[in-house]
Order: structure tokens, then sequence, then C-alpha cells
């Protein structure tokens, strides 16, 4: 029986589950905002908050969980940098879940996840190429 079980299993082995939440949230970090299933985003979301929770702490080991958890140390300097003093007065629900409806090809309901009071950066435009004369 799974008593007080919060994780989903997503239908992977753990170290693939590790290395799935660690990706989300270093996107999340990177992009401000990812789209991505409705069962994936709210682990990521889960996952996110608690980054927050422990790096609000500022501690050593708090620092040491954190690079353990994301791996990547760009995206942990950059999660300090912006994200951690956005949320230095705010105490929980650091990140919010968009639904956007079902995946065309398979049905999946998706999510968007983004931080709460962050401003999205804009994407760079493509531009358009002239035809050749």
């Amino acid at each position: 029986m799974r008593h007080l079980r919060k994780e989903k299993k997503l239908g992977r082995s753990p170290s693939h589950r590790k290395a799935l939440l660690s990706a989300l949230v270093s996107g999340l970090i990177e992009r401000k905002r990812i789209t991505t299933t409705l069962a994936k985003a709210k682990l990521a979301r889960m996952s996110a908050e608690k980054l927050v929770t422990k790096g609000k702490k500022g501690t050593l080991a708090a620092k040491k969980l954190i690079i353990s958890e994301l791996t990547n140390m760009d995206v942990v300097r950059k999660f300090y940098a912006d994200i951690v003093p956005q949320f230095a007065a705010r105490s929980g629900g650091y990140t919010r879940i968009i639904k956007i409806g079902r995946r065309r090809s398979d049905g999946s309901e998706m999510a968007l996840v983004e931080w709460v009071g962050i401003a999205i950066p804009e994407r760079k435009k493509k531009v358009e190429k002239k035809p050749a004369k």
C-alpha cells in the first residue's frame, strides 16, 4: 500500500525520474516558463517550490542540496541570482500551473508551469528571409 506516498512514478525508474525532474526544474529556472504534461507539471511544481524554500534559508547545507538536485552550476547561480531574491518576502506558492488543453497526437493533458510574479522574457522572432531576385 502507498500510505503517505506523494511522489508519482510516471512509469520511469528512480534515476530516470530524478533526471527528468532536474531537467524540468532547470528549464523552469532558465526560461521562467515550461510546457509539459499535467502529471509532470505537478511534480515539477512540487520540486521547484521545495528548492525555493531551501534556497531562502541560505545555509551551506541548503546550497549543497540544491547543487545536488540541479547539477548544473550555471542554473544554480541563476537560481540564486534571479529566483530566490524575488521570493524573499513570499511564504509559499512560488509557481502556478495553467492548463492549456490536450496534446493533439496522444490526447495528453498539457500545462504551463511558470513562476508567480516574475516576468517572462520575450522570445526572439525569426527574421523572414527576403526572396532572391
